[in-house]
């Protein structure tokens, strides 16, 4: 079946939270990088599991708990399909981005990293990518080293032969910035890896999985997470893959039910993987409305997705160019951006920014996004941050930078 075509008009009526008024006029959401509004294919799917599948899954034999457990399976399947994962058993659901990458580092890092280990980040990450890595760091006495970056908020990997040594035990990065909008050389990067260390490689995905084409076979990445709230999926839902050698090498992250195998006075053993990594009752819901939504974007073409994104970006920066006295951060070569565009606006703080975009019914995001590295970077506490995806148009550029007149006037 081929991919239908991008109409982001026809795209927009499918998603009902989009046809609001806030402050008494249309809403322009701009704020995807954060989170993304749902179509009604995952909201129906949504209310139909909870109207008349709900059931927990895998343990129960009635044909609910059946219902559920093929839903939440099925989910899985969609998933690794969708990122290109060899078997659906290496997809581990979790609650997100931060979960998953927590649960690496406990779960693998503190078993594996010791003193005198090194373990490689970059400043563009996110905090989700470096916290973790910072407290694996701080429990084990290992070093951390950084990938810096450029003006234009680009990996400098000139001095890879140096950062990268035979004491290098993990590499975790970003594929895209959620703060720049820049797209990494991520399987550059790897190859480059591969070469000088067998250190392990983790991909932060949050802000690739929605956007463009993502491969973790071809990428060749031992470990890739990612949130579904970002593509259309509900909150509080997400998934970690990783190599099946691995899942397999690694201790449980939590204990409890459905993770066992057998339990016993003294110990127990695990189930197999993936469920070893997943404690507890899941969110089947959650699985299930982001197996819905992998389905409604598979309908799309993601090149041209990241193609619409980048158009939009290109006309926002064009435009924001026309008022002056702004300053756009990352990437000037389009084919190296995503939908995200970061700016300050010369003598007005980006919250009042926000503010008075919220004002005119323009929803941004304004902060240090979660990537204080990156503000430290460029000498500034915060940027505003406008994120398209694939509903937005060139005419809710045109609201964006109208709103932005009106700072203009109000702060002179």
């Amino acid at each position: 079946m081929s991919p239908r075509a991008l109409d982001a008009a026809a795209v927009r009526a499918e998603f009902p939270a989009l046809h609001q008024e806030v402050h008494g006029v249309p809403l322009v959401y701009l704020d995807n990088a954060a989170t993304t509004q749902k179509p009604v294919a995952v909201l129906d799917a949504l209310d139909a599991y909870y109207r008349r599948d709900n059931a927990n899954v895998h343990r129960g034999i009635h044909e609910l708990s059946r219902r559920a457990t093929d839903a939440y399976e099925g989910a899985r399947a969609k998933v690794a399909a969708w990122i290109g994962a060899p078997d659906a058993a290496e997809v581990v659901f979790t609650r997100g981005t931060t979960e998953g990458l927590n649960l690496l580092a406990w779960a693998w890092g503190t078993a594996r990293v010791s003193e005198g280990d090194e373990i490689l980040l970059s400043v563009q990450d996110h905090h989700s990518n470096l916290v973790p890595w910072q407290l694996l760091a701080r429990r084990t006495g290992a070093a951390l080293r950084y990938v810096e970056i450029d003006d234009e908020g680009r990996w400098i990997l000139d001095d890879l032969h140096e950062l990268v040594t035979e004491r290098t035990r993990l590499v975790a990065v970003s594929h895209v910035s959620n703060a720049l909008g820049t797209v990494n050389p991520v399987s550059a990067l790897i190859d480059a890896v591969r070469a000088r260390s067998d250190a392990l490689v983790v991909v932060d995905g949050a802000q690739a999985v929605p956007h463009l084409p993502v491969d973790v076979a071809a990428l060749d990445c031992d470990a890739y997470a990612f949130s579904g709230h970002k593509m259309c999926g509900p909150t509080g839902i997400g998934a970690l893959w990783a190599r099946r050698s691995l899942l397999e090498d690694m201790e449980p992250f939590q204990g409890g039910g459905e993770m066992i195998s057998v339990v016993e006075r003294e110990g127990s053993t695990w189930a197999s993987v993936p469920h070893k990594f997943e404690a507890g009752t899941p969110n089947i819901a959650g699985a299930v409305g982001l197996g819905a939504a992998v389905s409604w974007l598979a309908g799309f073409d993601r090149n041209e997705i990241l193609a619409h994104e980048q158009a939009l970006s290109a006309y926002a920066m064009e435009r924001l160019d026309e008022l002056g006295g702004i300053r756009v951060f990352g990437p000037t070569r389009l084919e190296e951006r995503s939908g995200v565009v970061s700016f300050t606006m010369e003598g007005t703080h980006p919250h009042d920014i926000a503010t008075i975009l919220d004002s005119r019914g323009v929803a941004i995001r304004a902060g240090h996004h979660c990537a204080q590295l990156v503000m430290q970077r460029y000498g500034t506490p915060a940027t505003a941050r406008a994120s398209f995806y694939l509903y937005n148009t060139r005419d809710d550029v045109d609201r964006l930078v109208e709103a932005l007149g009106t700072v203009r006037e109000i702060f002179g």
